[in-house]
């Protein structure tokens, strides 16, 4: 996030895997509540 920050670049995808076939649509709202605990997996 800090280089997408530091360049002005959007965050469109995202890993959630360990392999490069594992990306999902990057969603800003969803990403701050799982990191407060606000949804459940």
């Amino acid at each position: 996030m800090a280089i997408a920050e530091r360049h002005a670049l959007p965050i469109i995808y995202v890993g959630v895997g360990e392999g490069a076939d594992v990306i999902q649509a990057f969603s800003a709202e969803a990403y701050a509540k799982a990191l407060v605990g606000l949804t459940s997996f």
